[in-house]
């Protein structure tokens, strides 16, 4: 999200580049995070966890989800929209659902021509849930600003236009990459297996 909105990758470029001339009012101006609507789509434990870590940056935060939540208690300050409504409505769009028949290709080009041209969408889900053609076609026309992937449609490759934009972060799949959460995704395995394994149902089953 923070390098989206802030042009980070473009920034290190310039600063490895050695023709960064100096500081600049207008170099390099990007969006503002801290009190812009964020449109989470999926609602489970990690869209969750993303809407509790944006009160930090005092993010009013709407959702949409396809299934009915087990949890409803949520925060009365986050409110449950429709897709179309949510995409029209949030600054950042970000990406937490899983991929299924109802979701491949979620995010198409209608999708895209209902956010802002000042809009973010992110994707740290399933590449398949967003149309990578015609989101290049959106960054291309400018029908949002930009686009922060960590995960793509036929993963590993990547479709070579989006390598090409600027307002794309992309990333090789690195939501989890660190010692800590790997260590926890093999413990979760392990507690599967032995449920399974004791005639218990699968505590961590994928819908």
């Amino acid at each position: 999200l923070l390098a989206t909105a802030r042009r980070v990758v473009e920034g290190d470029a310039l600063a490895r580049s050695g023709s960064w001339s100096g500081w600049s009012p207008t170099q390099l101006l990007g969006a503002e995070v801290s009190g812009k609507t964020l449109g989470i789509i999926g609602m489970g434990r990690i869209g969750q966890a993303v809407a509790r870590r944006s009160v930090g940056f005092r993010m009013p935060v709407i959702y949409h989800t396809g299934k009915p939540l087990a949890d409803s208690s949520f925060p009365r300050e986050w409110e449950q929209r429709s897709l179309q409504d949510l995409l029209g409505k949030a600054d950042i769009v970000t990406i937490h659902a899983p991929l299924t028949p109802t979701t491949h290709h979620l995010i198409g080009a209608r999708e895209l021509s209902s956010m802002r041209p000042t809009s973010l969408l992110l994707n740290t889900a399933r590449g398949p849930i967003v149309d990578e053609g015609a989101l290049v076609d959106a960054l291309k026309r400018g029908t949002i600003a930009g686009a922060g992937l960590d995960v793509f449609e036929q993963e590993p490759a990547i479709h070579p236009e989006l390598a090409q934009l600027k307002q794309v972060v992309l990333l090789p799949h690195l939501g989890s990459a660190t010692l800590r959460a790997r260590v926890q995704m093999g413990l979760v395995c392990l507690d599967n297996i032995r449920a399974v394994l004791g005639g218990r149902p699968a505590p961590n089953q994928v819908a």
